[in-house]
């Protein structure tokens, strides 16, 4: 009912608004109002209806004073308090959207009135409105057209009534109301509220100027916002920005600013850089580029009114304006720009003036030289004249910086400023680059994909000039296959951008010459800078000249430029027109030589410029010219020119040519000749014809290298038709030969160059034609190689003599192979001996043990042709028959050398016995390998059942027998050798037989050397039975022959795989981790103990020698009982032998340094005492460490030569073995103890001589030689035995018999005589091949062959004859297996080449090196390593001695002390000796024998580094020679050498490491290129890959570093051997591994895994294999490895099918929405876009940079037609990470300091998250025009931290 009534009561009032006296009116509604007011709270305005209905029906009256009334009263309401102003805006709103125009003004102020009271009550209510659609301001002006003019006037109320709440305050409500008004201008009245809006604002902010700079500047940022899609929108900025600019003036002027840093100040320089930015924004205002430059000018005006200096910022807009200038096309456009320019300088020579010392030079202007270069050639005078008066004091700006390059200065970081801190920045790191290591550019990171002729160092190539030369080469190539296509709008500025900053670099003096060839480049790309590059040339010369030209360098690079502007046709009028003035008649000789040599590259350029030229080069000139010789230079030198460049324009000047010809200067003579070669080279005119016309006119060559050289290159020429004019082309041989071969005092370059044009002539020539025309050519053309050390005249040579090499072999006699005659009377003598002894003298087998199996074969000859059963079994039994006889007479006498003697001549019985069986059963047999085992097998069994039906002799023998047995057995036998093994070695272990025990442990020894790497429980059994026997026995005998076993254990110890695998064998057997290395150790150990017992005097050496030893050597030592010296030497001397034999396991092992301590040990004991007749027992025990030593010796000392540990020295070694020999002698003692004495150190004496000589290194007198022939002919003539057997086998050994030798460690040198020199006074090789010693070595073996046959003494018989059986079985050595020397060529090959054969005599003189050493003459080691190059050739050699050949070749060095042989030439001696071994190491077994020492791992880690990147970079060519198994040893050893920790790589500096690494990558890639189906070589060829990577250093992106530099070409050869590589194996090899990858975890291995895959995307990956790696791509952490990767992606995908990236900047935007580390996505993103936007090559590569650009960049990029089409999806995505990142980071920045968690962004990036929201909302905004309005609308109002100093850095 109060309800009603009420309503009724309302209702009334309504009613009495109508009556039609306003006064009546009014009193209703305020009646009503006070209704409304005394109404209870049930029945205001908030609950009733009718009160509501009463309000808006007043509000609604059609009467004005109704309305106007009722706007009163509620605003009255709201002010007392009874609404709130919500509420009453609400009720104002609806009202104004449906009153008439009329009454709009009236609802306006209302609004206004409320929104002043609301912000007065509440400062904050203005924060409030969310979305901005609520704003108050905002709903009016969406209401109606007509509110506009009321709504400015209310803002400007808002603004002087509000001003005391503040002005943030005011800023804060305004705010989104200004930028709602802004992107709300889309129509001709929208825009008219917005100009009339912002005029009314800064209208009224002149009235109070101290406190309006919050609102300018709100003002100013409002700018950023405005759209200008259209010309309306253009207009309305452009008026907007000049009533800011008005008001920004006065209001300075007001408040008489004086502070640079004041608000007022910002505020203009916010001004400036928002108004500038337009100008590079795609839909520039329309003719707002004046208009803009214009504005610029008054505020900077108003500044310098006022007093202020000039600022960094304004630097920063010089910079801007030059951009500018340099993309405006119309006059007035460049009139305001240079108006501003010359301001901008007069302002700054002002404050620099005011402020000297204190003001900071950034080198600013130098940006606009270009620019103002390029309008030297506008039509306007106004422009020009401008234009060069700035020029002019831009060059004085250079001259000053000439002076001091460090006078520039870095300005502070900026942020902003868009392309012009691009520019700046680029400079600037250019400048100084060289001072510090900065970010390197996107260029330089490219680098690797040029290649360039240029010879310039690895810096120069990283410039910057340089590599944008390198890349518009390229890209005008049309070769986009390495790099991103150029997009289309780089040719509409960015070339004259890239020109501009060359430009400024030709003020630099480290790159003033590539500037000049990237300006080239540039114009090749772009023809519409002909004329700015035409200008920039005339520019910089008359500067160079005005400076008085401090660069001719650069001067003479710049004319260079002027031809290559001539490629485009419009410009030959206009460089002709350049060069004119130049080509006067009366201009200086040297302008007219340059304008002639200019005119003629512009030709090779454009041939429109031939009719000029040629009008130059008239014949007539020549003569006119004569007093003038630079001219006729500079003529010459055209004509040669275009004869090369095309010669048939060349014959057009034929007669200018002969005009040449006929000059006698030597210059222009030589360029005549040049030129005729050309056109004889291109066949346009005959040369014979030619020549008999020039032949009378050739100036004296022989005094003129000039002319002999040009002579030389005509005459190449003739060797087409050499055959048809053979008179004449002997002539023309002649003269190349002498002029080739002419000798000069001093070796001047131009000779050399003559000489070696001389011989590179004579080799176009066919060989029989120079042979014909030179008289003794084969003597002569040697003489003249061998002479020569020049290397560069050495390299001319090396053609001319592999043609003749090949001739030769072509056109080879083809003789029939004879049967080799034996060359040498030693060889004939023992060719008879098994006759002579055995046949004439009627003696049995028995009698002459050791000569009889060495020498006779017991197959019975009737059976040669059959094969029965029947036939078997005597044969068997024949050969049993000789064992058991032979074994029973043949004494070894408890001495250890004649049992390896016995072994010795055992293994060829044994031998033949086997072949006997093998030959007679093959014939019935299908299974030979089969059979041949089983043979071997019952030979063993009967071996066995002698041995132990045997007397003590005849086991021992036997025992010798079986492993002879096993050293013939072929290598599928295995089964018999692990037999025999297991017999022996029970023999071993019977501690009660002596006889078995020793022999046995030698027989064992020697029988470990043939077990297999696999036979683990066999050798593991031998070895240490032989350990555990020499420690229990108390044999002396048989200690030492277990040791002498271990020694020959230790041959076969780490050189194959290592004893690893164990599960196999018995743990008792076996102690835990027993290993081959510890085996070598545990050997070398209990020797050394062994040896300091029996010997208590070697103690201190053995200590000496290993420390480690000390320990054990004092705890396990016995005291007392020494060893019998007389009965027990022998075992001391094995023992000995033992340690000797050691040193094999222990290089292998690495342990170098011991093997020279044991070699000086050994030494150390040949140094015996003998003064006096007697000797004391204890100076006796003495005597077998001296024996031993004089046995070993000879063998350490030849195994420290070959592999080069250590220099020898023969002479000491040898004078001591006579000394020791002579003066045992002298004593004439017959005890045992002397003559065992005797024995050993004649033994010794014989081998050392051998084998040093068989290594052929060393020289030895001949009288020397000689000498020790006598001594030991005096031993055997004199002494008792066993002496006299000891000096036998003295020289059967010095001649090379090996007696002892029973592994035949080295192979035995080639015996034949090659023409030695009979009269020489030194032996250089074997004693046998040397022709000097011929008489005495046939006078010796003769002597010994008379004892053997008619000695009286049987004894002494047996003796001669074993000795001689045992050089005569050296020296047939070939016949047997296993035995075979390493000599793949067999003598009778030899016969194949003739004696003047070039191949022969470049070996022979090979060979004689060291007695051309002797005759007093040192050869060049580059001579011989240039005859090494010529052999490598060669299609095949003669058969030599190439191991001695070629170790001297090596060795080189060690030979010489002459100062000439320089370190580097000696390198490459060794260098060339290993490339000719593996050139012919497939037909040569030394060569093969070499490579495969150098090429082993305890070798390999000592060479020279230059030897072993020779080995790593050529391990192909080494795959081609070895078999399977050594290639898995090689390739297992390679990679241990790079990983193992105690491998010598690890004590290289990186460069080297490096070095080796890069050359092992060549070498697997050209593994992988030339056998990419062997299995073996692949498989292993990945492994090692798989080591090498881990091994790949971290690409950093850091510039010019060194660092950079190296793990830069390191990549480049891994990737290319990857991309060789096996599909399946390299996608295992980079598989990613999955660790938490979508928690953003990663490690720097992962990143170079998926660098690797995106240096491999196009050639063996498709793009998909990274598209699956996205997310963890993009989601990780961005270190230093990870920020490497996004790298290399970028780049991987630079190059990809458009579709493709834009799908991956899609993704990366995405990714950043959910990301945890959003930094990390949005760098690739900035890679990407910097990459493939026209700024690219203005970029740099740095994480911090390539964020920054992203405002930059991607709009650039966007703006391509190929990418615009996803502008908006891009756009979209980048907002909702905007978003993202901007709240975060203002929670990050809340008062509380705890960050929302809700972003799930990781706390690593905090510290850069104000950098990261200003970088992404800069960037959105330049992509707003994209964004629809809503998120354009909230972009406009996201709250944005600003940047504080140090914000740019962004970690």
């Amino acid at each position: 009912m109060e309800s009603s009534a009420a309503g009724a009561s309302y209702g009334q009032l309504l009613e009495k608004t109508r009556l039609p006296a306003p006064s009546f009116q009014r009193l209703a509604v305020t009646t009503l109002f006070r209704k409304l007011r005394s109404a209870s709270p049930a029945l205001g305005l908030d609950s009733a209806p009718a009160a509501r209905d009463a309000l808006a029906t007043c509000l609604a009256s059609p009467a004005v004073p109704v309305a106007d009334q009722a706007v009163r009263e509620l605003c009255l309401l709201v002010k007392d308090g009874f609404l709130t102003a919500s509420q009453g805006l609400i009720e104002l709103h609806a009202a104004l959207e449906g009153c008439p125009p009329g009454f709009v003004p009236l609802f306006v102020k209302g609004i206004g009135f409320l929104v002043r009271f609301a912000s007065s009550a509440d400062p904050s209510w203005g924060r409030r409105f969310d979305p901005v659609e609520l704003h108050p301001f905002v709903k009016v002006l969406l209401c109606r057209v007509e509110v506009h003019q009321e709504l400015i006037n209310q803002v400007l109320l808002y603004i002087v009534q509000s001003k005391s709440l503040g002005m943030v305050t005011v800023t804060v409500f305004l705010r989104p109301f200004l930028l709602f008004s802004i992107l709300h201008t889309s129509s001709t009245t929208s825009s008219s509220f917005t100009r009339d809006l912002i005029s009314s604002i800064a209208s009224i902010l002149c009235s109070f100027p101290s406190e309006s700079i919050a609102i300018l500047k709100l003002l100013v940022g409002c700018l950023k916002y405005f759209p200008h899609t259209n010309d309306e929108e253009s207009k309305c900025l452009l008026v907007s920005a000049e009533y800011l600019v008005d008001a920004l003036v006065v209001i300075m002027r007001q408040m008489c600013c004086s502070m640079k840093n004041s608000d007022a100040t910002v505020c203009c320089n916010n001004l400036l850089e928002n108004l500038l930015s337009l100008c590079t924004l795609p839909g520039k205002p329309w003719g707002g580029t004046e208009t803009i430059l214009e504005l610029s000018k008054r505020l900077l005006a108003a500044q310098r009114e006022l007093g202020l200096p000039f600022l960094s910022e304004h630097a920063m807009v010089t910079v801007f304006v030059s951009i500018v200038l340099s993309k405006v096309e119309f006059e007035h456009e460049h009139l305001s720009a240079l108006k501003l320019l010359t301001y901008l300088y007069n302002w700054k020579n002002e404050s620099e003036n005011n402020n000297k010392g204190t003001f900071c030079y950034y080198g600013e202007e130098l940006l606009y030289i270009f620019p103002l270069i390029n309008l030297l050639s506008s039509p306007s005078r106004s422009v020009k004249t401008l234009a060069s008066q700035l020029l002019s004091r831009a060059t004085r700006i250079v001259s000053d910086l000439a002076v001091d390059l460090r006078s520039v200065q870095i300005p502070p970081a900026q942020t902003s400023m868009g392309l012009g801190s691009v520019l700046l920045r680029l400079w600037h790191h250019l400048w100084f680059q060289e001072q510090f290591c900065s970010p390197c550019s996107f260029l330089i990171g490219d680098g690797g994909n040029f290649h360039s002729g240029h010879k310039l160092n690895r810096r120069e190539k990283m410039y910057w000039t340089f590599q944008l030369k390198e890349y518009l080469s390229t890209v005008s190539s049309q070769n986009f296959g390495s790099i991103p296509k150029l997009p289309e709008s780089f040719f509409r500025g960015s070339t004259s951008l890239l020109s501009s900053m060359a430009s400024i670099l030709l003020f630099h003096p480290r790159f003033r010459v590539s500037a000049v060839d990237s300006l080239a480049a540039i114009s090749s790309l772009d023809h519409k800078l002909g004329i700015p590059f035409l200008l920039t040339v005339l520019f910089h010369s008359n500067m160079l000249c005005r400076n008085d030209c401090n660069s001719p360098e650069l001067f003479i690079r710049l004319l260079e430029m002027l031809p290559s502007l001539a490629t485009h046709s419009t410009m030959v009028p206009l460089i002709l027109q350049t060069l004119l003035p130049m080509l006067h008649a009366n201009s200086k000789p040297v302008l007219y030589g340059t304008g002639v040599r200019l005119l003629c590259k512009m030709w090779v350029a454009n041939d429109l410029a031939f009719g000029t030229m040629q009008g130059l080069l008239e014949p007539k000139a020549f003569s006119h010219f004569t007093s003038q010789r630079e001219i006729c230079i500079s003529l010459a030198a055209s004509v040669r020119d275009v004869c090369s460049h095309n010669p048939d324009r060349g014959v057009d000047l034929i007669l200018s040519i002969s005009s040449l010809i006929e000059n006698r200067d030597s210059v222009v003579h030589a360029f005549g000749l040049e030129s005729l070669a050309y056109l004889c080279e291109a066949d346009v005119i005959d040369f014979y014809t030619a020549w008999d016309v020039v032949s009378d006119q050739l100036l004296d060559y022989s005094s003129a290298p000039i002319v002999a050289h040009s002579l030389c290159i005509l005459l190449r020429w003739g060797a087409m038709d050499a055959e048809v004019y053979s008179e004449a082309s002997k002539s023309i041989i002649n003269i190349l030969w002498e002029i080739g071969t002419s000798r000069r005092e001093n070796y001047e370059s131009p000779w050399v160059k003559a000489q070696a044009a001389a011989f590179e002539s004579l080799s176009h020539y066919e060989v029989i034609n120079v042979q014909e025309a030179i008289p003794e050519f084969k003597r002569k053309n040697l003489e003249q190689l061998v002479s020569e050390n020049n290397v560069e005249l050495l390299n001319a040579m090396e053609k001319l003599e592999v043609k003749i090499l090949e001739f030769e072999h072509i056109n080879r006699r083809r003789a029939l192979k004879q049967k080799r005659v034996a060359v040498h009377k030693v060889e004939k003598l023992l060719d008879v001996f098994p006759q002579a002894i055995f046949l004439q003298g009627k003696l049995k087998a028995a009698e002459l043990p050791g000569a009889a199996l060495s020498t006779l074969v017991f197959t019975p000859k009737e059976l040669n042709s059959l094969a029965a059963n029947k036939d078997l079994r005597k044969v068997h039994v024949a050969y049993e028959r000789a064992l058991v006889e032979i074994a029973e007479s043949l004494h070894v006498s408890r001495n250890i050398f004649i049992a390896l003697l016995a072994l010795q001549s055992w293994k060829p019985f044994m031998h033949n016995w086997l072949e006997a069986m093998v030959t007679l059963d093959d014939a019935k047999s299908s299974s030979p390998l089969y059979n041949s085992s089983k043979i071997a097998n019952d030979i063993l069994k009967t071996l066995c059942k002698v041995g132990a039906e045997g007397i003590p002799r005849i086991s021992s023998n036997i025992a010798f027998a079986i492993a002879a047995l096993c050293m013939v057995l072929h290598s599928s036998a295995h089964m018999v050798v692990s037999s025999a093994s297991e017999f022996l070695l029970r023999w071993l272990f019977e501690y009660e037989h002596e006889q078995r025990q020793w022999s046995a442990a030698i027989s064992l020894g020697l029988i470990f050397t043939r077990f297999d790497a696999t036979d683990r429980k066999q050798r593991f059994e031998v070895a240490n039975g032989l350990l555990k026997v020499l420690c229990n026995s108390k044999s002396y005998l048989v200690k030492g022959a277990c040791g002498l076993g271990l020694g020959f254990v230790c041959q076969n110890l780490l050189n194959r795989n290592t004893i690893e695998d164990n599960a196999d064998l018995n743990i008792e057997m076996q102690p835990s981790g027993y290993t081959e290395t510890s085996l070598a150790q545990s050997v070398f150990s209990s020797l050394s103990l062994r040896i300091s017992e029996l010997c208590p005097s070697a103690i201190d050496s053995l200590k000496n020698l290993n420390g480690n030893l000390h320990q054990s050597m004092s705890s396990n030592l016995l005291p007392g009982d020494y060893c019998n010296v007389e009965e027990d030497a022998w075992g001391i001397v094995g023992l000995v032998l033992g340690l000797g034999y050691s040193v094999v396991a222990l290089y292998h092992f690495g342990l170098c340094d011991a093997v020279l301590n044991i070699k000086d040990l050994l030494l150390s004991w040949i140094s015996y005492d003998f003064s006096g007749h007697s000797l004391s027992v204890s100076d006796e025990s003495d005597i077998p460490l001296c024996m031993g030593s004089c046995i070993a010796l000879p063998f350490v000392a030849a195994f420290c030569q070959r592999h080069e540990l250590t220099k020898i020295d023969f002479d000491l070694l040898y004078g001591r073995y006579c000394l020791l020999i002579s003066q045992l002698l002298n004593l004439k003692k017959s005890g045992a103890v002397y003559q065992n004495f005797l024995m050993a150190s004649c033994i010794g004496a014989g081998s050392f001589l051998s084998c040093i000589l068989d290594i052929g290194v060393h020289t030895v007198k001949i009288d020397d030689v000689k000498h020790l022939m006598e001594i030991l002919r005096s031993t055997y003539n004199l002494s008792y035995p066993p002496a006299c057997f000891g000096g036998m086998l003295g020289v059967v050994n010095a001649l090379g018999a090996g007696a002892g030798d029973v592994l035949h460690m080295y192979p035995l040198a080639t015996i034949s005589q090659l023409n030695y020199d009979q009269e020489s006074m030194f032996v250089s090789g074997p004693v046998l091949s040397s022709p000097a010693c011929e008489i005495l070595a046939t006078s010796m073996a003769q002597e010994i062959f008379l004892i053997a046959k008619d000695s009286s003494d049987l004894q002494i018989k047996k003796y001669a004859a074993w000795a001689l059986s045992l050089l005569r079985l050296r020296l047939q050595s070939s016949e047997l297996p296993n035995l075979s020397s390493q000599n793949v060529s067999t003598s009778s090959n030899s016969q194949t080449f003739e004696e003047e054969s070039l191949v022969w005599r470049l070996c022979m003189w090979l060979r004689d090196i060291n007695k051309i050493k002797e005759e007093g003459e040192v050869v060049d080691a580059n001579t011989i390593a240039s005859v090494l190059r010529c052999l490598c050739k060669a299609p095949r050699l003669p058969a030599l001695d190439w191991g001695v050949v070629i170790r001297r070749c090596m060795q080189y060095d060690l030979n010489l002390t002459s100062e000439m042989q320089m370190p580097h030439a000696i390198q490459s001696l060794r260098i060339e000796c290993l490339n000719l071994s593996l050139a012919h190491a497939s037909n040569v077994g030394p060569f093969l024998h070499l490579v495969d020492e150098l090429s082993d791992s305890s070798r390999f880690g000592r060479l020279e580094l230059n030897l072993q990147t020779f080995l790593l970079q050529h391990v192909s060519n080494i795959c081609k020679i070895f078999s399977s198994q050594r290639l898995e040893k090689l390739f297992s050893d390679l990679a241990e050498y790079f990983s193992s920790s105690s491998s010598s790589y690890l004590t290289y500096e990186p460069e080297k490491k490096k070095l080796l690494r890069v050359s092992f990558w060549n070498g697997l890639h050209q593994c992988l290129v030339e056998a990419p189906k062997e299995f073996i070589i692949i498989s292993n060829a990945e492994k090692c890959m798989v080591c090498l990577f881990h091994l790949l250093p971290t690409l950093i992106y850091d510039g010019l570093s060194e660092e950079y530099i190296e793990s830069k070409g390191e990549w480049s050869v891994a990737t290319s051997c990857f991309s060789e590589a096996p599909k399946e194996w390299l996608v295992d090899m980079l598989q990613v591994p999955v660790l938490r990858q979508f928690h953003g975890e990663h490690n720097s291995f992962t990143a170079k895994i998926i660098s690797a895959k995106a240096k491999l995307i196009g050639r063996r990956f498709p793009v998909s294999e990274l598209s699956e790696l996205k997310f963890q791509i993009l989601n990780g952490k961005t270190e230093d490895a990870w920020w490497s990767m996004l790298v290399e992606v970028a780049k991987a995908l630079s190059v990809a099918e458009g579709r493709v990236k834009r799908q991956w900047l899609l993704d990366a935007f995405e990714i950043s929405c959910v990301s945890e580390y959003p930094s990390t996505a949005l760098r690739f993103v900035g890679l990407i876009s910097s990459i493939c936007c026209a700024y690219m090559p203005l970029l740099i590569i740095d994480p911090t940079t390539v964020l920054s650009d992203l405002p930059v960049t991607l709009p650039s990029l966007l703006s391509d037609s190929s990418w615009s089409s996803i502008a908006a999806p891009v756009a979209d995505k980048l907002w909702i990470s905007t978003e993202r990142i901007c709240v975060w980071a203002e929670h990050l920045g809340d008062s509380s300091g705890v960050p929302a968690q809700k972003n799930n962004i990781d706390a690593s990036e905090i510290n850069s998250s104000v950098f990261l929201s200003r970088i992404t909302f800069e960037t959105c905004l330049a992509l707003k025009e994209f964004l629809p309005f809503e998120n354009q609308l909230k972009l406009a109002n996201l709250e944005v931290v600003e940047l504080q100093d140090g914000d740019h850095q962004c970690k």
